[in-house]
Order: structure tokens, then sequence, then C-alpha cells
């Protein structure tokens, strides 16, 4: 019976080194927002002699390495410059089988699979995180200046493309940034008409139906000569920020505001005429009378 209980436990053990070390990672893809902090998870069930303990993380992909803990400390020196103050290892927990990476402030490039391989004694072992997306909060407007005819209405257009839900966007916020002026407010679902300066009040709306579709663009009704500049559309989501600009300028006068002053102009020359008429009048019948 001892002898069966041995061999068993000699199998297992074998098994075991032949298997290598078996490093633990998450269960699926990480989702993370732009600009934030993510952990990579790594670590093992059983504790690990420090001495001549070894882990790595690269990127898998390229081999880039992100960190390196080695002689019983972080080697920052041995960093990718990219990853420079960026990638950390938790060091109080890496005596506890721990080996996690915190990446701070993500960026769009940091997308891909990262690989953690551990190295104890004459063991090693090593799994893989995957970073799938990195949520983004992007801002479009306008890329050419916009020009309109006083009198007239004029969309400026603002759209999000991200993959934060309309219900979750905190505030949009139209500004005439040369002014400093509040155009329109968008918070908490509702928009904030009321909010807007008095020089735009009951002149300006979102396109509400659009709002789902994360389309803020801002309708400015009976353009103003005064209303020429620059446009800011600026959006705040889940701790993430971004803007775009729309500059309305070459105001010029409408149609019907042309025909106006056509027959204004008219008007008064038919009127300077029929004065000069008169005067030639009285003039000649002065001149008869001497």
């Amino acid at each position: 019976m001892f002898m069966n209980l041995l061999m068993f436990t000699l199998i297992a053990e074998v098994l075991r080194m032949c298997d290598g070390l078996v490093v633990r990672g998450p269960s699926g893809p990480l989702v993370v927002p732009l600009g934030s902090s993510v952990v990579l998870p790594c670590y093992v069930d059983e504790l690990l002699l420090m001495e001549g303990l070894k882990v790595e993380w690269r990127r898998t992909d390229s081999e880039t390495l992100v960190h390196l803990y080695q002689d019983g400390e972080s080697q920052a020196e041995a960093q990718q410059q990219e990853y420079h103050d960026r990638a950390h290892f938790f060091t109080d927990q890496i005596q506890h089988g721990n080996f996690s990476l915190c990446l701070d402030n993500l960026r769009a490039e940091d997308e891909g699979k990262y690989t953690c391989r551990v190295y104890s004694q004459q063991e090693s072992g090593e799994t893989v995180v995957q970073i799938k997306d990195v949520e983004r909060l992007l801002v479009s407007g306008s890329d050419e200046s916009i020009s309109v005819s006083v009198g007239e209405d004029v969309t400026l257009n603002c759209s999000v493309d991200s993959h934060i839900t309309p219900e979750h966007i905190e505030e949009v916020k139209w500004i005439k940034t040369d002014e400093d002026i509040l155009v329109l407010l968008y918070e908490n679902n509702k928009t904030l008409s009321d909010l807007s300066d008095e020089q735009y009040r009951d002149r300006v709306e979102f396109f509400t139906d659009e709002i789902p579709k994360g389309n803020f663009s801002l309708r400015l009704k009976s353009v103003r000569t005064e209303d020429k500049g620059v446009y800011m559309c600026q959006v705040f989501a889940e701790g993430l920020s971004a803007n775009a600009a729309v500059v309305l300028e070459r105001l010029g006068f409408s149609v019907s505001h042309i025909m106006v002053l056509i027959l204004c102009v008219s008007a008064s020359g038919s009127a300077l005429l029929l004065c000069f008429i008169i005067y030639c009048r009285a003039y000649n019948e002065g001149l008869s009378c001497l």
C-alpha cells in the first residue's frame, strides 16, 4: 500500500515537471477605456522560491520587453521606452505568486497580446493576456469652414464615434470659443436650453432623434453677422473627454436680403431722379420769370 502511494506520488511529480510551471491568466480578453489603467493578470497557485525567480512580460507579436523582474527586483531600465513609468509590478505580491502587471495611461497602440513568462529553478511557464479593445472617445466635426447667409439656418456637425453608448455620455457642451460663450448644453440625458447665453437662447437646438446615434450636431437658426467665429463641441463620458471644432465664416446676405437691398437702391434712385426733375423744372421756371 505504501509502495503504491509512493509510486503514485512520484508519477504525479514527474508529470508535473513534464508539464512545467502552471501560470494562470484571465478567462478572456480585456476591454478598457483609453487613458485608463488596466491590470494584466498573471499568477501561480503555488509559492515559488524567490532565489533565481525571473518574470518577463513581452508583447507577443514583437517580443518587445514590457517589464522584467529579476534578481529580486524590478528592472525598469530594461523596459522599452514606450513603457517607462507606465508598466509596474505589484512588488509586494510577487512573493505570493502574483506576477500581474499594471499598465497605466492606456493608448490605442497598446491593443494586442502580452505574454507573461515565469522562470523558477528548473521550471518555467507562461500565459497570454489580450487587450482586445481600447475604448475610444472620438468626436468629429466639420473638416472645412462653413459659409452661410445672414438670416438662414445652419447645422454645425458633431458626431461621437465610440464604444460608449449615448446614455453613458455625461455631458455635451457647445461653446463659442473666441468669446467663451455657452451656446447649448446636454447633460444627464437632457438638453438644458435655459442655460444658453442670451444671444443664442431660442435659436439653437439638437436633433433629438439623432442623439441615440451619437449625433450631437447643433442647429443654429436665423444666423446673425455676430455669429461668425469658432464653435467647439466638447464631450465628456466615463472619465474621458474629447472635442471637435467648427468654423463659421463668410456670413453673406441671403437672396431675399439682396432683393430688398436692390429695391431700396432702386427706390432711392427713383426718388433722387424725381427730385432732380422737380429742381430742374423749378430752375427753368425761375429763369423764365427773369
